[in-house]
């Protein structure tokens, strides 16, 4: 099982950071280590002093695909959940200035906390769904798939052109505007709709 994350698909988000509008998907990776599950907490790493939170739709990949095409990309999952994608801001900051790879600042242990799925014919159009995201009680982000500039079949399809795509791979496919740093003793809450999927404790 592999994590695929997409990065810089919103505009906002990629504005309120300095970024230059992709004109195709960004893509990185992160290890299963990164996972957590069942809403345990989330320990601060002692290598960054400035973790920012990003939530995110979570696609469950259902097949095995490579090389998928538009027509089919829909049948290659079948759920959609939600999660953070952890991000040691100073880490990246620094990387970024050198011109090398995130993975310190993204791919670290308990970068990726996870939350309950839904199946997709739980919703009317999985291109208008609401998503969001409480720190302490108030809510410091809101997003929506329909202002994500790459759909979830354009995803799939750009990445499998490079990545297979297995059974139970999970696709984070961007963050909207309005990304902050977390402390210990914060609490996150991250919904789907009105519903509530995930819980995380900073530590």
């Amino acid at each position: 099982m592999k994590i695929i994350c997409i990065g810089r698909n919103y505009v906002e988000h990629a504005l309120e950071l300095n970024n230059p509008i992709p004109a195709e998907p960004v893509f990185f990776l992160k290890p299963d280590t990164s996972l957590i599950i069942r809403n345990r907490p989330f320990f601060y790493p002692e290598f960054s002093s400035n973790i920012h939170y990003e939530v995110e739709l979570v696609l469950k990949i259902k097949k095995n695909g490579r090389h998928v095409h538009p027509d089919f990309a829909h049948a290659y999952f079948d759920e959609i959940g939600i999660g953070i994608d952890f991000t040691a801001r100073d880490v990246q900051d620094r990387l970024k200035q050198k011109g090398l790879p995130w993975e310190a600042a993204k791919a670290f242990d308990g970068s990726a906390p996870i939350g309950t799925f839904m199946p997709v014919s739980r919703f009317q159009d999985i291109k208008n769904i609401r998503f969001s995201l409480l720190k302490n009680g108030e809510i410091v982000q809101e997003g929506n798939s329909g202002l994500m500039m790459f759909d979830f079949n354009s995803i799939l399809v750009h990445v499998s052109k490079y990545v297979t795509l297995k059974m139970g791979d999970l696709i984070f496919t961007g963050t909207p505007v309005g990304v902050g740093p977390v402390k210990i003793g914060d609490r996150l809450e991250a919904f789907i709709e009105d519903e509530r999927l995930l819980k995380c404790d900073v530590k």
